[in-house]
Order: structure tokens, then sequence, then C-alpha cells
């Protein structure tokens, strides 16, 4: 059953992920929804379920938000990132 309370919509676009300990990447998205996104990387390279990390869509504007967002789960082909805030 899926418990998801949001629309996924597919987008693929590049999105700069930075963590505290992990450090900055650039990663591409699969879909985004008004409750988070899912970001395509080896789980690997990816902070663990519960880190908080910021992320900043790249390219499709000048001055993107930087938002907060939760590690809430991963997959063989990426990770889902709930959103926290905006700043």
């Amino acid at each position: 059953m899926d418990k998801r309370q949001h629309l996924r919509t597919p987008i693929a676009c590049r999105i700069k992920i930075v963590h505290a300990e992990w450090g900055e990447m650039i990663v591409k998205t699969r879909d985004l929804s008004d409750g988070g996104v899912f970001v395509l990387l080896d789980p690997e390279q990816a902070p663990p379920i519960g880190s908080i990390v910021t992320g900043q869509i790249q390219g499709l504007m000048e001055d993107a938000p930087i938002v907060e967002m939760e590690v809430v789960r991963a997959e063989s082909d990426g990770i889902g990132l709930r959103f926290v805030t905006q700043s």
C-alpha cells in the first residue's frame, strides 16, 4: 500500500545536495512532490537515513531557494528526501 500524501511528478533536473560530513554533490532528480524529492545516486555515497541535508536546484533559476531535507529512505538507485524547512 502506498502511504504517500503527495502526488509525484517525474522530473529530471540537477540538484546540489550538501551534508556537513559527506560534503557537496550534484545529482539528478527522478521525481518531485510537495513533500520531497527522490535523487539518483549510489546509496553508498548518501548520508544515512535520518540525516539532514540542504538542497538547491541547479540551472533552472538564478537564485533557487536552499531547502532543508531529511533522508527518509534508500533504494538501489537513490534516496528519498523529505522537505523539512525552506530558507
